[in-house]
């Protein structure tokens, strides 16, 4: 599968939020969409990105943009997460991976010396017409909202 870069139509995606409601990339036609993938719920750098990302919401909504997480956590892992950080923004469970294998975003990890297979914390930035304007792969998770609103 080729490498999706800035210019490729974003991959389609419909889930499960925290609140178990379905969602969908077609849900936010007509704006834009900071799509961040993320390891795993309630571990420190997860946590750090998400809270950031909390604390810039009002800046990032005010250009007409919505932020929603992916990780491969389930539906209860979400409502725990967003519920002890009060996130303001959706959550897609994602267990069998579609939405992040489409985003290419699993792949092979170091830790320790030690390879793995896992997800790679990458944020894509969607426009209005559903088109790719950017791709941040080298995430800061304790900044993460500056390096959003520098884009936007």
């Amino acid at each position: 599968m080729p490498e999706l870069a800035i210019g490729d139509m974003a991959p389609s995606f419909t889930g499960q939020n925290q609140n178990g409601d379905t969602i969908s990339l077609e849900d936010y036609k007509g704006k834009k969409v900071i799509l961040f993938f993320y390891p795993k719920d309630n571990t420190p750098g997860c946590t750090k990105e998400a809270c950031s990302l909390r604390d810039g919401i009002s800046d990032i909504n005010g250009k007409n943009t919505v932020v929603i997480g992916v990780s491969p956590d389930d539906v209860k892992s979400h409502k725990k997460f967003t519920d002890k950080f009060d996130l303001p923004f959706d959550l897609l469970s994602d267990p069998d991976k579609k939405c992040i294998e489409a985003y290419q975003v699993w792949g092979e990890k170091m830790n320790y010396g030690k390879k793995y297979m896992g997800l790679i914390r990458t944020t894509y930035i969607i426009d209005e017409n559903q088109t790719i304007i950017d791709i941040i792969s080298k995430v800061n998770t304790s900044e993460h909202a500056e390096q959003v609103l520098e884009i936007l």
